[in-house]
């Protein structure tokens, strides 16, 4: 099983590759576009981790492969900059999918 990152920070790549996860870098959606579909022609892909803001350059792209079931899984993590959705969204998700509240 394999892990592959689609990164829209260089140096969130770089450290991942440190952790032994290749990738690559995009900058635009049809570099976003070709990421994806070389990233879910690797065979054995178990885990397909996902910038935020790579993410946010191909939304339906992300959506179809959440949709589907299966592997890889997709996976969005913050780069070296922080979250994009501020330091409670993961609690608020979950707050809003099961009514618990995690605070």
């Amino acid at each position: 099983m394999k892990a592959y990152l689609i990164s829209s920070d260089r140096d969130t790549l770089a450290g991942m590759r440190f952790a032994g996860i290749c990738g690559c870098l995009v900058r635009t959606r049809e570099e976003a576009d070709e990421a994806f579909r070389r990233a879910c022609s690797i065979k054995e892909l178990a885990i397909l981790a996902v910038t935020e803001r790579a993410a946010e350059l191909a939304p339906e792209t992300m959506q179809s492969l959440r949709e589907r079931n299966g592997l890889p899984v997709v996976v969005e993590i913050p780069d070296r900059f922080g979250s994009i959705h501020g330091e409670n969204y993961l609690a608020d998700r979950v707050q809003e999918a099961i009514g618990v509240k995690m605070r």
